[in-house]
C-alpha cells in the first residue's frame, strides 16, 4: 500500500527539519540556513508523509516582479524516485503564476537535467554565471 503524502504551501518547516532533510540524503547541513532565509522567500513547497515527516521541499525565491527560482529542491533519501520532487516543482510553479510570477527560473548540476527538463517540463536556455569566489 503507498503512504500518502501531503503538499503544502507556505507551511510552517522548522530549521531542525531542514537540517534533518538535508543530512537524510547526504547533503551538507549547515545549521541556521533556513531560519535565515525563509524570510526572504515568496513561499515553499513542503511534502511531509502521514505521520508528519518532511519527506520533501523546494524554496521559491523572486525578485518581487516577474522573475521565481526554484532553490534547494530536496527530497528525503528513503522517499526518492516517488515523484515527490516533481510534485513540489508543480505546486511551486503554481503558485509562482498565482503571484504574477511570468517566468520561473532554476540552476542545477548536469546529472539533473532530465528531471528538469523531462519530469518538470523547464526548458534549455542561454545564460551567465560568474562563481563569486574565484572572479569574473
Amino acid at each position: 500500500m503507498s503512504e500518502t503524502i501531503s503538499y503544502a504551501w507556505r507551511e510552517p518547516v522548522t530549521d531542525d527539519e531542514m537540517v534533518d532533510l538535508v543530512r537524510s540524503h547526504g547533503g551538507n547541513a549547515v545549521a541556521g540556513w533556513w531560519s535565515r532565509i525563509e524570510p526572504h522567500s515568496l513561499g515553499w513547497v513542503s511534502a511531509r508523509d502521514g505521520a508528519g515527516l518532511l519527506v520533501g521541499f523546494v524554496n521559491v525565491a523572486w525578485d518581487g516582479e516577474d522573475h521565481a527560482f526554484l532553490l534547494d529542491t530536496k527530497t528525503r533519501g528513503s522517499y526518492q524516485r516517488r515523484g515527490i520532487a516533481t510534485a513540489v516543482v508543480r505546486l511551486a510553479a503554481e503558485r509562482a503564476r498565482a503571484a504574477g510570477c511570468e517566468w520561473l527560473h532554476v540552476d542545477f548540476e548536469p546529472g539533473l537535467r532530465r528531471f528538469y527538463f523531462d519530469a518538470c517540463g523547464f526548458r534549455d536556455t542561454d545564460a551567465g554565471l560568474i562563481h563569486l569566489t574565484t572572479g569574473p
